[in-house]
């Protein structure tokens, strides 16, 4: 798939976002304080010293509070406020000395001493303060606001910038105490003695550099999905007890031009500074793809930090205790640059492991688990032919995960047993409901792979069938072949393999004289096993030992996108016939097997009916005797608990 650019994506620490709200809170206590402080729109009338004498003359003066203003014993000014009698409106005047003060005082005294007056006038000294608590707590709080947006401009300010030349840096992760070692990496033997080399070099630089002997700069390891090579470059590094960086070939990449390529200086800059140290880059090919592919060219982003890559790697001499090790599952994509000596200079190639290396992976996800120490885990390597390091973790935790649902105290075989469908099928849908016809359809499909495997020398043999559905199955068959063969597969081992998969589709017709949809996945699986033997492995007698179409897998848009065929139409039509040859032959074989050992069939389609489920030793039993025992011995039992019937009156005098 091609490779979207990201957006830089900027995520702000929990810390700015809790000065932001103070900042935000402090703003609206100032603004609710200036608006207190200035909303009185009603502001008191100024009257000189001429008229308030002349309004408390006039009588329309209610109150008078005299407080003093500033200044010292000898000098002080004197504020006089109050309000109008008419209106309720305030007032405000200011006398300059004592003397202004006491006149006034002594007019108020004789004012309110006259019996013709209406209205005494109320009067209120207040003393002098040192200071108005108000007023400094309204200073403090508009310096305070200005002071802290000033500080929080300024921090906003450098961190926009650091954030800005950050923007450029590496996003490499280092661990410096890596405690995973090749203990912790099983069914890779040879791929550990290809590392073995770079660990001594690591410990022992000198040794190498004295024989003039070059380490690789760069080993990418190149392998399936989970098959553990982002494990096995830890473990290097926990071996050679040096600094481990990680980094994903996706964190070079951004949507502006320039930053992978910055990011890939300042990377081998901070490994060259910690050397000597592992450098791994996951996914290289998410970097690492050939330039100018693609439909409507190339990206500039990719290529310019691919090219940097290039410059790096070539920059930083021999023997400089910095090792790259890259992974990769596509290595088909990479640019012919980065895997030429001096760079990448060794390819190791890490497959599924086989029987052994399998067994020897289960004993490493066993070590913290409990286990029933009856289990084998040589047996559960055998029916686990094809799954992976990651695939085996994955069936270890699902067995944990059903004991505990049980609430076991260890794992049992039958545990492993159902973990392994669950990872191949998906969990049991034992609610689901079928007809009766249904389910004799799928017994007797299931059945005929059985018995087709059972009578060919070379067809997978069947380790477990069941009419339980799984997924979108109805029904599931476990075929393994009798000797794993990890390589070299004859043209009669394929041939036998597709008439096994035909088996339960002859079985269908036999019986019934019908055919349903539950073939769909054994065709499809047929038909791809055979149309290989003819385009890729050169084993049709017609079209001889060529090939015509390579593995589709390995094609991506741009570099194979509207290539012609390799081959004519009428080459196209010739494999078309030689496939549908091949299956309509295999049909055939399959179809006299059936009708061969047709009771065997109808017996396996028997137990399958009552007990839903059989293993590879209830298949085997029932070959050789002709029956189960383990459902024969529930229906003894069964009939044995059933109390005999009551005698009764009509009974009695029948036996008389």
């Amino acid at each position: 798939m091609p490779t979207q650019n990201r957006k830089p994506t900027s995520k702000k620490p929990k810390a700015s976002r809790t000065t932001q709200f103070l900042a935000i809170f402090v703003l609206i206590v100032i603004v609710i304080t200036i608006f207190y402080s200035f909303a009185n729109t009603n502001s008191p009338r100024v009257l000189t010293n001429t008229e308030f004498e002349t309004y408390l003359n006039s009588e329309v003066i209610n109150t008078v509070e005299i407080s003093p203003l500033s200044g010292d014993s000898n000098y002080r000014a004197y504020k006089v406020t109050g309000e109008f009698i008419n209106d309720g409106g305030e007032y405000i005047t200011y006398f300059a000395n004592d003397s202004e003060l006491d006149n006034a005082i002594a007019r108020i005294d004789i004012f309110n001493s006259d019996a013709e007056t209406s209205n005494d006038i109320t009067y209120t000294f207040i003393p002098a303060s040192n200071y108005n608590f108000a007023n400094i707590i309204f200073i403090v709080l508009i310096a305070g606001g200005f002071i802290f947006m000033i500080y929080f401009m300024m921090r906003n300010g450098a961190n926009s910038n650091r954030q800005a030349f950050d923007f450029g840096k590496s996003r490499a992760k280092i661990s410096v105490n890596q405690k995973t070692t090749f203990k912790d990496v099983a069914g890779a033997e040879e791929e550990k003695q290809e590392l073995q080399e770079i660990i001594d070099f690591l410990k022992n630089p000198k040794k190498y550099v004295d024989l003039g002997a070059r380490i690789p700069k760069g080993v990418i390891l190149v392998g399936p999905p989970g098959t553990g090579k982002t494990l096995i470059a830890r473990a290097v590094a926990g071996e050679a007890k040096v600094p481990f960086y990680f980094v994903s070939g996706s964190d070079f990449l951004e949507m502006f031009v320039g930053v992978g390529a910055s990011r890939v200086r300042d990377m081998f800059k901070q490994a060259k500074s910690h050397s000597p140290c592992i450098l791994f880059i996951d996914e290289i090919d998410a970097v690492g793809r050939q330039r100018g592919t693609g439909l409507g060219g190339g990206h500039d982003e990719r290529e310019q930090t691919l090219n940097q890559l290039l410059v790096e790697m070539d920059g930083f001499g021999h023997n400089s205790g910095v090792i790259v090790i890259a992974a990769t599952n596509r290595v088909d994509i990479l640019d012919p640059a980065l895997l030429r000596p001096g760079r990448f200079d060794r390819r190791i190639y890490i497959g599924k492991p086989d029987v052994k290396g399998r067994e020897a992976i289960l004993k490493v996800h066993a070590r913290n688990k409990k286990m029933n120490p009856e289990v084998t885990f040589k047996e559960i390597a055998r029916r686990t032919p094809g799954f992976t390091g990651a695939d085996l973790e994955n069936l270890m935790n699902e067995a944990a995960l059903l004991a505990a649902r049980e609430n076991r105290h260890q794992i049992e075989l039958n545990h492993i047993d159902e973990a392994v469908d669950r990872v191949l099928m998906g969990p049991a849908k034992k609610s689901r409901v079928f007809s009766k016809k249904e389910r004799t359809f799928i017994a007797h499909h299931e059945a005929g792979h059985a018995v087709v495997g059972l009578k060919l020398d070379n067809a997978s043999i069947v380790h477990k069938v069941t009419i339980i559905p799984r997924g979108e199955a109805g029904g599931y068959n476990l075929m393994l072949p009798e000797e794993e063969q990890a390589f070299l597969l004859t043209r009669q081992n394929l041939r036998e393999r597709i008439t096994g998969l035909l088996g339960g589709r002859v079985a269908e017709e036999v019986m019934f004289n019908e055919i349903s949809t539950g073939a769909h996945n054994d065709l499809e699986r047929a038909t791809a096993i055979a149309r290989a033997m003819v385009t890729q492995y050169g084993m049709s007698e017609n079209l001889g030992p060529i090939t015509y179409e390579r593995d589709k897998d390995t094609v991506f848009l741009g570099r194979d996108y509207g290539k012609q065929s390799s081959f004519s139409e009428n080459i196209a039509t010739e494999i078309d016939k030689e496939v549908r040859g091949i299956i309509h032959e295999c049909y055939e074989i399959a179809k006299v097997l059936i009708k061969k050992h047709l009771e065997l069939l109808k017996t396996i389609a028997h137990y399958l009916l009552e007990v839903e489920t059989l293993t590879k030793e209830d298949i085997d039993e029932i070959v050789e005797t002709g029956k189960l025992s383990r459902w024969d011995d529930v229906l003894i039992t069964e009939l044995d608990a059933k109390p005999e019937p009551k005698e009764t009156k009509q009974t009695k005098e029948i036996k008389q």
